[in-house]
């Protein structure tokens, strides 16, 4: 009897030794949040003691390095907006599809092939992507629209797509994947066809995980730096025009972290701003995730 007690008590310490190990986890993860999201704050706040806000979402142009200095954000967002919407269009399709084929048509042999190689494009690094963009899809765009300049938005938009179809592709599999074969089965007792069963009844069930996978792929293409620095340049210019040179927000941070602008200038903080811009742009793009997320999971269930 006292050695059972004893050893009930050695494996309620070793529970209570583990959930504490695991609460020490969490708390560093919010801790790095929270002081990520100060420093932000605090650059920040020096950043607009100087310029005001007005100009920096009132003017269409950015040029914080050159004289006669600009600060206006919007070509900065209109270039990462560009880019993330032409890897939107290429990957998204091309996801869904591959996910569909995965999940509804592939044997298990297939599957196990060609899943991998998918998921194997998410390990390349993202400067060889960079210069991808540069070296071959460049000269491709240059044949087909001569008006292409070397560095441009579309090339930095088809890398990007190829990086984050890994994502959408697994993301959407699991979500069709976790749909119950009663669906497809009651599916096919109405004579319906794989097609029809695929994209009229599993696609449907399945879009509340579908819509996290675009939204997470998204996320990350606004994000995405080094790709996006080789191939679309550094020319922040508020343009739609996908042929012409741009400059994302996160290649702007790398233009300038480079280490030829001086601590606590205004050129140094207005790399914190851009960072916050980034940063609020993806919460917000979270949170209406959630709430689609939300909303069709509660239509579906």
């Amino acid at each position: 009897m006292t050695i059972e007690s004893s050893s009930l008590r050695m494996q309620k310490v070793k529970e209570e030794l583990v959930k504490g190990l695991l609460l020490f986890f969490t708390l560093i993860s919010v801790a790095t949040t929270v002081g990520i999201i100060l420093v932000l704050s605090l650059e920040t706040y020096h950043f607009f003691q100087h310029i005001p806000l007005s100009e920096f979402f009132g003017s269409l142009e950015w040029a914080p390095l050159l004289d006669p200095r600009h600060f206006g954000i919007w070509p900065l967002i209109c270039g990462t907006v560009l880019v993330a919407a032409i890897a939107a269009i290429f990957a998204i399709p091309l996801g869904v599809g591959t996910a569909i084929y995965l999940g509804e048509y592939a044997s298990m042999r297939t599957r196990a092939v060609i899943k991998p190689l998918v998921e194997l494009l998410a390990g390349i690094p993202t400067v060889v992507y960079g210069y991808f963009g540069v070296t071959v899809v460049t000269p491709f765009l240059t044949r087909l629209f001569p008006d292409t300049e070397v560095f441009n938005a579309a090339s930095a938009g088809i890398v990007v797509a190829i990086m984050i179809l890994p994502m959408i592709a697994s993301l959407c599999d699991d979500a069709l994947r976790a749909v119950p074969d009663t669906m497809r089965d009651a599916g096919y007792a109405l004579g319906a066809t794989k097609l029809e069963v695929s994209v009229q009844v599993i696609l449907p069930a399945a879009i509340s995980g579908i819509l996290a996978s675009f939204i997470l792929a998204i996320s990350r293409a606004f994000g995405e730096t080094m790709a996006v620095s080789l191939a679309a340049g550094s020319t922040p210019k508020l343009t739609l025009n996908p042929l012409e040179s741009i400059q994302t927000m996160t290649a702007y941070i790398v233009q300038v972290s480079l280490g030829d602008t001086p601590h606590g200038t205004i050129e140094y903080q207005s790399i914190f701003v851009v960072g916050m811009m980034l940063f609020v742009i993806t919460c917000i793009m979270n949170l209406l995730a959630d709430w689609i997320i939300r909303r069709y999971r509660a239509k579906y269930e």
